[in-house]
């Protein structure tokens, strides 16, 4: 069944401080839901900065339903959960937590194009391809979607809560039977300055196994639910009052270089870190050179928000299954070295 969207013409903004809304559900009780289709689900012609860079590029629903194959689990020919119907079922479950507020239509970034071809083409030579010969599906999907009417602004930045999820069938055995299917899904912040996406620990699942999409979408209820958006907010806003030296920032590049080989029982005893070497170098390029986040002009501080957004940044040259993990790591990684200036040990290594 075909899912469409539901955008109420009204914008507001909620502050932290007036956001621990109950959000109840029943489970046990779910009443089919119509969603309105918005004009823009299926079509839309507002360009955005993209959400993840490496290796990927935006392709529509309507494109993964028409011209994209669904794989199935080799060895009883049970399909998987498409790529669409993921989308839908999340699209659905927002609907449900937050009825009251405009949704945007998602965007969705592919990767990695997986060809076949039909039957009837099986014997006919890659020049004598016809369109409707060749088969594709995506190995890797994400898309998110903007909640605009639940916003904040942090240092000029707006925020706008944003939900999304990624598919990567490359950690599925496609080559067994049908068993459970790997998601991972998450609401958090888009900052609209850069698209960088801000993800906290109660805002993310990464390994969510379900066997169907009522499975997806009570799942996604269960997420919306808990997660704390105060709670959130309110450790980003802390990062605007936080400032880091030239010189511990400097400190922070060259251990996290280091981190990458250290021995493995040093590495143990240290947070995790998952920025990879290039990624650690944009970082440094990013900080003199960023036009929204770089240290600003004949100053030796930079604040801690735009340490979080030079690390955020950088994590859009992630591939699509390593994006939300990273993204999370880049809010956990920021927070620890917020409390290391003022101390704490945990994190102190990286700046010391």
């Amino acid at each position: 069944m075909e899912t469409m969207l539901l955008q109420p013409v009204r914008t507001k903004q909620v502050y932290p401080s007036k956001m621990n809304r109950s959000l109840k559900y029943d489970a046990e009780v779910i009443e089919p839901i119509e969603i309105l289709k918005p004009k823009s689900l299926y079509s839309d012609t507002r360009k955005k900065l993209p959400f993840i860079e490496a290796n990927t590029k935006e392709v529509t629903i309507e494109h993964l339903k028409d011209d994209c194959i669904v794989p199935v689990f080799s060895k009883d020919n049970e399909i998987t959960i498409s790529h669409p119907n993921f989308i839908e079922s999340v699209w659905e479950a927002a609907n449900r937590v937050f009825p009251n507020e405009s949704i945007d239509i998602p965007e969705i970034r592919v990767s990695h194009i997986i060809k076949g071809r039909t039957p009837e083409a099986i014997h006919k030579s890659v020049k004598d391809l016809l369109e409707e010969d060749k088969t594709i599906y995506y190995e890797r999907m994400m898309f998110c979607f903007e909640i605009p009417t639940i916003h904040e602004d942090i240092m000029g930045n707006r925020l706008n809560l944003t939900i999304g999820g990624v598919r990567a069938y490359n950690h599925e055995n496609l080559y067994s039977k049908k068993g459970v299917e790997k998601f991972k899904i998450f609401i958090g912040f888009k900052n609209l300055v850069c698209c960088n996406m801000c993800v906290s620990t109660d805002g993310f699942k990464s390994e969510l196994k379900v066997m169907d999409t009522n499975g997806l979408f009570n799942a996604a209820i269960q997420l919306f639910q808990e997660y704390n958006i105060a709670k959130h907010l309110y450790y980003m806003g802390a990062f605007q009052d936080s400032y880091m030296t030239e010189q511990q920032f400097a400190q922070f590049l060259g251990k996290s270089r280091l981190y990458q080989y250290l021995p493995l029982e040093q590495k143990k005893s240290l947070p995790q870190m998952l920025m990879t070497d290039t990624q650690i170098g944009i970082v440094a390029k990013s900080f003199y050179n960023d036009d929204n986040f770089s240290l600003p002009d004949n100053q030796n501080d930079i604040s801690m928000w735009n340490v979080y957004n030079l690390l955020t940044g950088a994590n859009k040259s992630s591939y699509i299954d390593n994006f939300l993990d990273r993204s999370l790591n880049a809010t956990q990684l920021a927070e620890g070295l917020n409390k290391a200036l003022y101390g704490d040990c945990a994190y102190s290594w990286f700046i010391k």
